[in-house]
């Protein structure tokens, strides 16, 4: 029997179906018709360096595909912070997208506090590369080897410099690594950005710099001496350096990453169509070939996979941070 609380219920309910089906409609609407303007890739470090090259790269793929401008903009500060933070704040249209780096996965145990949550805040869309880093001295440095360079900086604990594009940055921990592996100790300076660092090893300014392999291109032209690689295996770009646990630090392995992230509540429809799209702009063979020349393992991937790549990273640099006693405010 239809009782008058049941025929209410059932008024109720139908006056409210349009509106959600007319919000659903319009969601479906805006993700199928996304992108239909400028979409803007924030990079949370200065423009220059090798993390912003690969990033033009991506973002020039994304704009063939899409048949829009995916405008990069560079956002440095605060140890990726700044840049990070503006995402997390953005509106989850995913008209605005972050190029994340193993910072995001960092921060959270370098920092004593920050305005944002790695995890919560973000949407994992894609991961863009995964790669080792290498060591680099100038040429007027004595090492002429990775072993060399160990035993240089032993017998003078403190006085060499190493420089990195931040602290808490993917080099600075494979730095900070290397020195509690090697038992060696050695000042770190930061820089804003990996240019200015390189800029600075060169002439001798910094006594080492880890980098990554878009910066052989300065040690194949003779600018500076490239020692190692910090990958488990040595590096197809550049057969001839050995691995940091070749060179005598046993077990030593430092790889990095980047990645696409939106705000946190962008539509799954959205999410998914970046992710495919990253790994069709990927695949083009001239990418691939140009990032590999670099080092840079690219391949795209799930969101799922990336997802689970920034868990793994938070846990195993804990632990690594905590040893080093790593804390800024």
């Amino acid at each position: 029997m239809l009782t008058r609380r049941r025929l209410i219920a059932v008024s109720a309910a139908s006056a409210l179906a349009p509106n959600l089906v007319g919000r659903a409609a319009r969601s479906q609407t805006q993700s199928a018709a996304w992108p239909n303007r400028a979409v803007h890739l924030i990079v949370p470090i200065a423009a220059g360096g090798p993390t912003d090259s690969v990033a033009r790269v991506v973002a020039e793929q994304l704009s063939k595909i899409w048949g829009q401008q995916v405008a990069v903009e560079n956002k440095g500060g605060a140890g990726t912070n700044l840049g990070n933070e503006f995402v997390a704040r953005s509106e989850p249209d995913g008209y605005t997208m972050l190029y994340g780096t193993t910072s995001l996965a960092t921060n959270a145990s370098l920092f004593r506090s920050l305005s944002y949550d790695p995890v919560a805040d973000f949407a994992p869309v894609s991961i863009i590369a995964q790669f080792p880093f290498f060591i680099f001295v100038p040429n007027s440095s004595p090492a002429k080897t990775a072993a060399e360079f160990i035993a240089y900086a032993r017998s003078r604990p403190g006085k060499l410099t190493m420089g990195s594009p931040g602290t808490g940055s993917g080099p600075h921990l494979a730095e900070v690594l290397f020195m509690q592996m090697a038992d060696i100790h050695m000042t770190h300076v930061p820089y804003r950005g990996a240019a200015p660092a390189f800029t600075d090893l060169i002439p001798g300014r910094i006594d080492c710099y880890v980098g990554s392999g878009e910066l052989l291109q300065f040690s194949r032209s003779g600018q500076v001496r490239a020692l190692a690689t910090t990958g488990a295996e040595r590096a197809a770009v550049a057969p001839q350096l050995p691995t940091l646990a070749e060179a005598g630090v046993a077990g030593y392995e430092a790889m990095s990453w980047q990645g696409l992230f939106v705000p946190a509540k962008t539509p799954p429809e959205i999410v998914n169509k970046v992710s495919a799209d990253t790994i069709a702009g990927l695949a083009d063979p001239a990418t691939r070939d140009k990032l590999e020349h670099m080092a840079y393992a690219a391949a795209g991937s799930s969101p799922q996979a990336l997802a689970n790549l920034l868990k793994a990273e938070i846990a195993k640099w804990r632990t690594i941070i905590k040893t080093a006693g790593l804390k800024i405010d």
